[in-house]
Formats: structure tokens, sequence, C-alpha cells
């Protein structure tokens, strides 16, 4: 079982293999913690998750490494605006982070280092880059990259073919910058008075790294010189991942990364998310409005990776829909689901889901095929076609887990008391029962039959009934 990924370098659709044959190692650019991600920042990291899942369900051992930016413009000018110091600032947003992680059920990566962890990596690989002339120190003593001496620069977003303007006034020294000119950009940033005590020593003097030199010393310190696959947001291609590229190979003369993965962006209701139109949803917004996270989770990876995906409110109640039709399900099989990070891998009668999902990620087409099997499951299931055959029902039980798990959606059976159950509706099912008892077939099939209609599910087990609520 392979994957086949669109990669944003070649443009073209590539199989996901490993260098080493054992082992597929990608890097995945995490949050800034400054503040709580939005529910745009978690379509990203739910994709992401998706990706390592369904590599896991088809066999493929993974390295996920996802890194936490916790030194840049955005920490440093808020931290200070609060009079916090900026390691209190970070740890508080890098918990709400990973909380909210964990109510989207997204695996823990392998590894999640940190940018201020890691500043005397970042200062090794800019003295590598000024030694071999890739790099140089300005007036104001901060250091910069030199765009210049890397000719490839722009394959990965296509800059190439637009105007490219480089020159000695023309460098970047934000973190974060919009426009389609490559400027060299920096490495180091000299210490200024706006930073407070955000600062390290280093052969340049006191100072701190720049964003883009931050992720590559971080996925070569635990994936090596080059890897396997890199992710992001669409927004990343250009500067980052672009600077990135450019940085690291000059340094290693070795390919960055194999492949590129990225995600298209999250509109809301049809608009772009903005402070402005007060669309920047967190998933505390979303729980203060009664939706549950594996629903939003269901709406995130609901649509295609590479087009837009339009949030909605409406789509948030389809997802409630979907997600009740999948408890129905497992509750019509005694399905009893597993925990931990040991995925399953066998399908069975889910095998088209998972051929879509080996097909380009396609999520959406891979949902439709797992409700198509669903609803013929159950209808057989209802037919009486489970009915002695405990090794078929477990078969089924094994591939809607293995779909679970590449979906990344925790479904449990709902559950109804006793109390609940009409007594007229409970007195027709123990008629139904005595019926089977009794091995009059056509009777016990007639009963079940009224009872569908009526509303109610019959799951016989080996010594009594249980009665749910249909779906329908």
């Amino acid at each position: 079982m392979v994957l086949n990924l669109y990669d944003t370098m070649t443009r073209e659709v590539r199989k996901v293999f490993p260098m080493d044959e054992n082992l597929v190692r990608f890097y995945a650019c995490g949050p800034t913690v400054y503040g709580p991600a939005h529910i745009g920042n978690f379509r990203t990291f739910v994709m992401q998750d998706v990706f390592r899942r369904v590599l896991e369900t088809s066999g493929q051992k993974t390295l996920h490494v996802r890194n936490l930016t916790d030194v840049d413009d955005k920490t440093i000018r808020q931290s200070q605006e609060q009079g916090v110091k900026l390691k209190d600032f970070t740890d508080k947003w890098t918990a709400r982070f990973q909380k909210d992680c964990e109510f989207l059920n997204l695996l823990t990566p392998h590894a999640e280092p940190s940018a201020v962890e890691h500043i005397p990596e970042q200062i090794s690989l800019i003295e590598r880059l000024i030694e071999g002339g890739n790099a140089y120190r300005a007036n104001d003593g901060s250091v910069y990259f030199k765009v210049d001496a890397f000719p490839e620069y722009g394959r990965l977003s296509r800059l190439a073919d637009r105007e490219i303007t480089t020159s000695a006034t023309d460098r970047e020294t934000a973190d974060e910058y919009e426009r389609d000119t490559a400027a060299d950009f920096v490495l180091w940033k000299v210490r200024r008075p706006e930073d407070g005590e955000n600062f390290w020593e280093s052969p340049w003097g006191q100072g701190r790294p720049g964003w883009h030199i931050e992720c590559s010393a971080m996925s070569m310190k635990v994936l090596g010189d080059s890897f396997d696959l890199h992710s992001g947001g669409v927004d990343l291609i250009f500067p980052h991942h672009e600077n990135e590229i450019a940085q690291s190979e000059c340094a290693t003369g070795k390919t960055f990364a194999r492949h590129w993965f990225h995600i298209a962006h999250l509109m809301v209701e049809g608009k772009k998310m903005s402070k402005s139109l007060g669309n920047l949803h967190t998933l505390e917004d979303l729980f203060e409005l009664g939706y549950s996270a594996q629903e939003v989770r269901y709406v995130l990876l609901s649509g295609s990776y590479r087009q837009p995906l339009n949030f909605t409110f409406d789509s948030m109640k389809a997802s409630r829909k979907a997600m009740s039709k999948l408890r129905d399900f497992a509750t019509k099989f005694n399905f009893i689901p597993t925990t931990g990070n040991n995925l399953e891998t066998e399908f069975g009668p889910f095998q088209p889901v998972q051929d879509a999902l080996l097909s380009d990620l396609s999520t959406p087409e891979a949902l439709g095929r797992c409700f198509s099997l669903v609803r013929e499951l159950s209808e057989a299931y209802e037919r009486g076609e489970y009915e002695g055959r405990p090794e078929a029902v477990s078969e089924v039980c094994r591939g809607f887990q293995a779909t679970c798990d590449a979906f990344g959606l925790a479904v449990e059976p709902k559950k109804v008391d006793i109390e609940e159950i009409p007594a007229d509706i409970e007195n027709l099912a123990q008629k139904r029962w005595n019926a089977k008892l009794s091995k009059d077939w056509a009777m016990a099939d007639q009963l079940r039959n009224e009872l569908l209609e009526l509303g109610w599910v019959v799951k016989d087990g080996k010594e009594k009934f249980e009665l749910t609520r249909s779906s329908e």
C-alpha cells in the first residue's frame, strides 16, 4: 500500500516513500505560540494528522516532527506589551495549543522542538552559511542570507517565473513578508531596544535568530540534512519554505526535502479569515456554541486539502448528522473502539475507503465511500445476514476501526437507558426474542421490521437483546 500525494515542487502526484525504506521522516511547520490557534490553523494540522494516519494504517512507520515557534517578532512584541517574560508567555499558549490538539484527536508528534531550545544549532548553521559565502554581516550588525548565492531560489513558489528583485537596500528584516520579491533575508537580528531582555550571545553580538533559520536548524537536527517530506499551509510556500530550501541546501549541498505537501486556506462563510471580520474562530468559540471537537474535526477534513475549504455553520450541522450516523452504525454492530496510537490496518469491507485516501489523500471521496458502506452493511445487518456470524461482525468492526483511525474520528456507540424505551416497544422486542428462541424465524423477522417501522433497531446478543433508536 503506497500513498500517492501531490508534490508542490514538481506539480505532480508522486509516491510517498522513505529514503531508507523503513521510516517516513517528515517535518510539519507548527504554530507560533502567541495566542490561541484558530480553525484555519487547525485545518492544516488536521490534514497533516490524516496524512500520518493514512501512512500508518497502510503499515508504514513514521517519524513526525512539528516545531514550536516561541521566539519571533510577534511573541516578543506581545510578551513585552503584557509585561510577561517570553518563556512564561509562550508556555501558556503552547499548553493551550497542545490541549486543543488533544481535543481534536491529533496524534502527538514524535518530536516537538522549540526554537528557543535550538539557538546553538541556529548559530552553528549561520556560521556555516557565512563560511560558504552564502551569508554576510551587514552594517547594522545583523546577518543576512545572500539570495543571489542560490541560483535556484524561487523554484518551489515559481517565483523565478516572475520578477525577482535583490539588492543591498532591499533586505528583509521582518520575520514575515508578503510580496513577490526575493530579497536578502535576515538570519540573525541584532539586539534592539524593543526586544527587551530577549536576546542571546552570538559571534555577531547580542541578538536573536530570524524565523526562517529556526525551522532549518530544528528539522536538520532531528531528521538530518535531507528528509522525506515537508509540510505546511500554502501561505508558507513563499517566503518561509523558499527561504528554508535556500539556506539549507547552501549549507549542506543536499536536497532539503524530497516531497512538499501544502494545505490550502480555510474560508469562513465564503470570506477570508481576518480579525476585522471577527471570523477567526477558535475551538473554544465553537465549544461555547455547543459543537464538539469531533464535529469540528469532521468539517476540517471533509474537503480536498488542495482546495480552499469553506467553513460554515451549516457544515457544522451536517457534521453533527454525519457523526450521529457513524455512532448509529457503531451501536448496531456493538462496536467497541480501541484507544492509543496503535492504528488498525485491516480495512476489510472498508477497503474502498483506504483506496481513496491513498489516492492523493482524497478525504471527500473516502467519506462518501464510508457512508455508502455504512448504509449497505447496516441494511445487511437488518436483514439478519450477520446473525450467528460473529467472525463476520468482527471483520466489519476491524474495518470500521481502521476507517475511524485513518480519519482520526473517535466514534463510540450510542447509549440508551432502559427507562427511555417505551413499554410497548420493550414488549414487542421481547416477543420477537421469544420467537427467535422458538426458531420461528418468519415471526422474528416480521417483528424486527415492525420495530424498525416504529424507529427502533434490535441487536441480539448471546443471552439477551438490546434496543437503540434508528438513525432514520
